[in-house]
């Protein structure tokens, strides 16, 4: 069950809604601030309450499954551990396991509630932290006497039941989601972020899902318990290995009800799986990834501008009047580079820019990959040794318990290992519902980093080989040099080689496809690539002209209306548009900026400007002058939307603010007008004053009836 496909249209659903539910602007200003804010406090006001959320039911799951069953067994001589015989809790234990289990689920009500903006945040978190921290500390105190002073002689002919360890389960992430919320609450009234949860559509419904999956597992345990005759917690065991389709085969149903049952609960439980790992494939892997991005992107920012400081070339940042070139004291090869005009200027800085995105997205992959990585190898490890020690009657080695959870991460399930004790299947249980989706998040970093590496490999080696390339293998082999080195090897000769089939080397500054450029085409995407092609050339032959825009408004006005009809076919774009140089300076010019002045643009800073100076930010607001750099804290390319949305979004305020104007000047217009009319028809009525002559006053309080009397008299 590692990947059932099911990501892309639950995240598209979800954008679907969300859209429908959250403000506009609002949505608009968190997304262009949302790199600002540090990612420790992003982990708190976001991810805390997302884990706590989906944890903290699983760990209510667990008290169940703890309060029905008895805690220790008597085994008897020759039996195993699995046969052993209850034997009776004390009623105290039991009052206090069922007490703090009423109290686990209001906490978890009232953070649900909290979450639905229900109950307010200064009510709601006291309740559910207390509420957490006192079922943990209960089955802490429970389990420390169960294992103590319960504990009857000889130690030897004695167990703990599954419910035993189910306990201990639960009250370490009873404890784990309260630290998590107490973390929360911290930042909420230290003022790092507002005090209630901005959890979007997906992230509540990951939630729902993930209690949805328990409560399914948990009565489809207690209906084939009783089917099959099976003990509560074996049934749980077994409908969690039969849902996560690892299929380990120590149980399996032999009545014909209990095959026949199997049907419909196997398929629905795999398809609430299904829905909650594209969920958190479409959390963790989507919006964990643009946060991630954002604050690479923002470090290496960060670190450029201390590189340019340290080499005494920030003036390369510094907006360049016409009256007032820059004065350089650097070598000759510098001055070479130091650009003739504010427009050269920006560009390079747009450049800048892009290597920055480029160096933050490769590190964001990697990163992601080590993260995953580490987490499933933890698992896998960790997992075994545990596994090792539980199993301590089958006499497990480590390899061998290394084997048997490898077989079950991957969903393998030989059965030639399995878990016979009360404290390895709980663990298996716990384990599983971790690793499994850990594994799903693992295969999709691995996709965009180790998988790819292998397809360029096999693509690079038949380029010279059974599927030589139209570049030829010498031209291939000093592409590849040229790649390894950074561009120290062969520059010239790669520079100076024309441009592959349908302009590869144009399309690839265009449109950002050097991961996807070695993907066989359909005709679409080639279609897509020469008309990214023209629309280039096209910004460039307009570059040349410095963006010159119509003197006629209706001409402007269609050119804004034809300019959004060609972006909007962008916003699907795969990989997604990136635009040269050229066109972002047309799109800046139609929405009322000149890369060629110097007026709008300022020197970067390095650290963050919390001042709402910036593009984005001042967009429509007539009376703001807005400075801004293409390597600042609020350069157009710093959002988290992508670059064909956010042109589009500008356009559609430009071309708005234009006809509200002209609706204006409409309704001014005919305003005019209809005084000049209106005095015109009073003219026509009252001859004696275009004559000069007074006319006789009229009281207003007579009716028309009398006023006609009064004028015949």
């Amino acid at each position: 069950m590692n990947d059932p496909g099911l990501d892309e249209p639950i995240s598209n659903d979800a954008k679907d809604v969300e859209n429908q539910v959250e403000d506009e602007r609002d949505e608009k200003i968190e997304d262009e601030q949302e790199f600002l804010a540090p990612s420790r406090w992003w982990f708190a006001s976001t991810a805390f309450p997302l884990i706590a959320g989906t944890f903290g039911p699983m760990a209510s799951a667990f008290s169940i499954c703890a309060l029905v069953v008895h805690w220790r067994v008597y085994i008897p001589l020759g039996a195993a551990e699995q046969n052993g015989i209850p034997i009776e809790d004390p009623k105290w234990l039991i009052g206090v396991n069922a007490a703090q289990l009423a109290i686990a689920i209001i906490s978890n009500f009232f953070l649900l509630m909290n979450m639905a903006k229900r109950v307010r945040f200064a009510i709601a978190q006291p309740i559910t932290i207390v509420g957490w921290y006192l079922s943990s500390f209960a089955l802490i105190g429970l389990c420390a006497c169960a294992s103590g002073p319960l504990v009857i002689e000889p130690r030897s002919d004695h167990a703990f039941s599954q419910g035993f360890y189910y306990a201990i389960f639960s009250a370490g992430l009873y404890f784990m989601v309260a630290t998590m919320m107490l973390v929360t609450v911290y930042g909420a009234y230290a003022g790092h972020y507002d005090k209630e949860f901005k959890l979007t559509m997906s992230q509540r419904t990951l939630m729902l899902q993930t209690i949805s999956f328990l409560v399914y597992l948990l009565l489809g345990a207690l209906v084939f318990s009783h089917i099959e005759g099976w003990k509560y917690l074996d049934a749980l065991y077994w409908a969690d290995f039969t849902l996560l389709t690892v299929g380990i085969g120590d149980y399996s149903p032999a009545t014909h009800l209990g095959r026949g049952l199997l049907f419909p609960f196997a398929i629905g439980g795999i398809i609430i799986l299904g829905l909650v790992i594209g969920s958190i494939r479409s959390l963790v892997l989507e919006r964990g990834k643009v946060k991630m991005g954002a604050r690479m992107v923002e470090k290496e920012r960060q670190r450029l501008l201390k590189k340019l400081q340290k080499k005494n070339k920030t003036y390369l940042l510094q907006p360049l009047k016409e009256d007032k070139p820059p004065i350089s004291r650097q070598s000759s090869r510098t001055l070479e580079q130091t650009p003739s005009s504010e427009r050269d200027r920006r560009q390079q800085e747009f450049e800048m820019m892009r290597k920055i995105q480029e160096r933050a997205h490769e590190k964001r992959r990697w990163t992601s990959l080590v993260i995953s990585g580490t987490t499933w190898f933890f698992l896998w490890f960790v997992g075994a040794a545990i596994f090792e020690r539980t199993e301590y009657g089958q006499d497990w080695s480590y390899f061998g318990s290394m084997y048997f959870a490898y077989t079950s991460l991957l969903t393998i399930g030989y059965g030639d290992f399995y878990p016979q004790s009360n404290s390895g299947k709980a663990f298996f249980v716990f384990w599983s519902l971790l690793a499994i989706p850990s594994l799903t998040i693992l295969i999709s970093n691995m996709g965009d980093t180790i998988v790819k590496m292998i397809r360029d490999l096999t693509l690079w080696i038949g380029n010279f080989t059974v599927l030589p390339g139209e570049q030829g293998v010498k031209a291939t082999l000093k592409e590849s040099a040229h790649k390894l080195t950074q561009g120290k090897l062969f520059n010239d000769e790669v520079s100076e080689q024309p441009p592959g089939l349908l302009g590869e080397s144009k399309r690839r500054n265009s449109n950002d496809s050097d991961d996807n450029k070695n993907d066989p085409e359909s005709a679409a995407q080639r279609a897509a690539g020469d008309r990214a092609n023209q629309e280039t050339v096209r910004a460039a032959k307009q570059g040349e002209s410095n963006d010159e825009l119509p003197e006629s408004r209706s001409h402007y006005h269609l050119i804004l209306i034809k300019e959004m009809g060609k972006v909007m076919k962008h916003l699907h774009s795969s990989p997604p548009r990136k635009y040269t140089f050229d066109e972002w300076a047309w799109f800046l010019k139609l929405i009322g900026e000149d890369e060629s002045s110097a007026e709008t643009h300022r020197k970067a800073k390095r650290k963050p400007q919390p001042d709402g100076e910036g593009l984005g930010a001042a967009l429509g607001d007539d009376d703001k002058t807005v400075k801004w750099s293409w390597v600042g804290n609020r350069s157009p390319l710093m959002g988290n939307k992508e670059e064909a949305e956010w042109v589009l979004e500008r356009l559609h305020i430009t071309l708005q603010r234009e006809l509200d104007k002209l609706r204006k000047e409409e309704l001014e217009s005919k305003g005019n007008s209809g005084n000049e009319e209106k005095g015109e028809k009073m003219t026509q009525k009252r001859p004696d004053v275009e004559n000069g002559m007074e006319g006789p006053s009229i009281d207003s309080s007579r009716t028309a009836t009398e006023e006609k009397d009064a004028r015949s008299s």
